[in-house]
């Protein structure tokens, strides 16, 4: 049975013609379908929604989503990481141990078998990779290794949206390694980003490797894969070199203001009526936004925390929960929460007495101020004149601010710029985060037992789909990358009632087939229909067997290029094998 599936994937990628294959091509753009991938991927045929946020992959689709696998496929070869598949339904249980099921929160889906067993659809399988390795790895020697699989994962997102792009189920990579120093996770983890690099670059996506955000996956360190589109959800940050690039979640910028030195005024409290922002204050004490020092009561944990930064800024609450080491995303607390713990609405709050704050923590823009504004723990009141250290304490200073576009780069104080971007991989150093709380332990050379040490990959495949199309079409079709494009070669026969253009298509068919992919289009339609459908499909070399064919001429057209160019058929094979090689 898988020989013969194998020759009929064969025969698809190598010999199609197009009357028999299932290519339901759209003439309207859907209602609906907002990103240019998805519009492009219903009007061409190569996915149908089936319901929210679940889509049937085609035949058009599934050669490209094939073509992508098999490019991962020979890069994780390459860097000796075995391919295997684990179970979609996955035990409750396994994500009660690592602590991570109530943190997923509703995206999981959830079920109960009929004896009452809990049991959740994979997202991911950091969990069940963590319980075989720990229980088949007990020793140094054994390590390092690392492990992937290409298998569909399930999410119950709340709005899927942009076709493929945020979906509840979805073709992904998940790579995993386990070592037994830190040394080896680094070397581990480096390997996984240059196969990452090669993979995309194969695939024709342009990415930007970012500094990251770790969210529910855990661990302190890991790299995004980012892809510029303009319907993209992310927004990363970068200089013109690319020396430095981030996610906007963790991006740093350099400070340029910096606050004259000046003796300390004594502290003063006053009335500030009807001053709801820091645009409002700020005009009615004539004083500048950088001289007022926003206060804001924030409930991380079950902890109050008050958190201090510069009126010209604004809290990062990615930075801030990573500065806390937050299990829980920070909220900011709420009127009623801050008429009962402060006694004020949120214009009053304020550090000085703060007695109701369990920690202070406070921007690094907060530093070298001298004679602020804050809240005096009192609607409509201010402290002006307050200082660190004589007026209040900070426990912690961090970088807690949200980054702007043309604010110096940390790396080469060049200004920093904004692009919107698709995520389409993610790596991680989990360090021990699963393998201490699921107990995968192994002896090290000492005889002593510690836990292994984690590392986590991920590509979105059907994502990279999407991310494709959004960087290589225009508004009428696509132009695939040669190594992922569904057919390398489409040729096209103007008129299938002449006998001259059905036995030079049939021949270039026979011709290229040997080393290309080759749709014919061999149907009985209109030059227009069969053009249009064309830019859809976006093979990189079209060649039209049309009215010159008598001469020993066709038009050749790149997917790139708006006008094609005529050609002997003697001088065909070269150009093709230049093109395409």
């Amino acid at each position: 049975m898988i020989y013969i599936v194998s020759l009929l994937n064969d025969y698809l990628e190598e010999n199609m013609r197009q009357s028999i294959l299932f290519i339901p091509t759209l003439k309207e753009v859907p209602s609906d379908a907002v990103a240019k991938s998805h519009q492009l991927m219903l009007r061409g045929g190569y996915i149908r929604q089936v319901t929210a946020g679940v889509y049937a992959y085609l035949p058009l689709a599934y050669l490209v989503l094939r073509k992508a696998e098999k490019i991962i496929e020979e890069e994780m070869e390459n860097i000796n990481v075995p391919e295997m598949i684990m179970p979609h339904f996955l035990p409750a249980t396994l994500w009660e141990e690592s602590g991570r099921l109530p943190k997923y929160g509703p995206e999981m889906f959830r079920l109960k078998d009929r004896h009452g067993r809990e049991s959740l659809l994979g997202p991911t399988h950091e969990e069940t990779f963590t319980e075989i390795i720990g229980k088949n790895i007990k020793s140094y020697k054994q390590m390092p290794i690392a492990l992937y699989q290409i298998q569909t994962k399930f999410r119950d997102e709340n709005r899927p949206r942009f076709g493929l792009l945020r979906g509840r189920e979805f073709v992904m990579l998940d790579g995993y390694s386990f070592a037994a120093t830190r040394e080896q996770l680094d070397k581990q983890f480096d390997d996984q980003k240059h196969a990452y690099k090669k993979i995309f670059k194969r695939c024709g996506v342009e990415v930007y490797p970012v500094i990251a955000n770790s969210g529910t996956m855990g661990g302190k360190n890991s790299t995004e894969f980012q892809a510029p589109a303009a319907i993209g959800e992310d927004v990363i940050a970068t200089n013109e070199t690319g020396t430095y690039s981030a996610n906007l979640e963790m991006a740093r910028s350099i400070d340029t203001f910096s606050p004259e030195k000046e003796e300390l005024k004594p502290l003063e409290k006053i009335a500030t009526p009807d001053c709801a922002t820091i645009e409002q204050l700020s005009e009615f004490l004539h004083v500048p936004n950088t001289r007022i020092v926003k206060s804001i009561l924030y409930i991380v944990d079950d902890k109050k925390v008050l958190v201090l930064i510069r009126g010209d800024k604004q809290v990062n609450e990615v930075k801030l929960q990573n500065a806390l080491d937050a299990d829980s995303e920070p909220r900011v607390a709420t009127n009623e929460e801050l008429l009962s713990i402060v006694k004020a609405t949120k214009g009053g709050v304020g550090p000085v007495k703060a007695a109701y704050a369990d920690y202070i923590i406070a921007d690094e823009t907060v530093k070298g101020l001298y004679n602020v504004v804050v809240g005096a723990n009192e609607s409509d009141y201010q402290y002006i004149n307050a200082n660190i250290d004589r007026d209040f304490k900070v426990n912690e200073f961090a970088d807690l601010r949200t980054a702007n576009a043309g604010e110096p780069d940390p790396v080469d104080h060049l200004p920093l710029k904004f692009t919107t971007s698709i995520e389409v991989g993610h790596i991680f150093k989990l360090g021990t985060y699963y393998t201490n709380s699921m107990n995968a332990k192994f002896l090290d050379q000492n005889g002593k037992t510690q836990p292994i040490i984690m590392g986590s990959y991920g590509i979105g495949v059907t994502r990279m789909l999407s991310a494709i199309v959004e960087q290589h079409s225009t508004d009428n079709g696509i132009f695939w990358p040669k190594e992922v494009a569904p057919f390398e070669i489409h040729i096209i026969q103007m008129n299938m009632k002449n006998d001259e253009q059905t036995v030079v298509s049939k021949k270039l068919e026979e011709i290229f087939s040997d080393k290309y992919d080759v749709l014919y289009d061999d149907r009985n339609e209109r030059p227009g229909v069969k053009f249009n459908d064309a830019d859809l499909i976006g093979a990189p070399i079209r060649i039209i067997v049309g009215r010159r064919v008598s001469e020993q001429i066709v038009e050749v057209k790149k997917s790139t290029v708006q006008e094609s160019v005529e050609m002997s058929l003697d001088s065909l094979t070269e150009y093709i094998s230049k093109e395409l090689r």
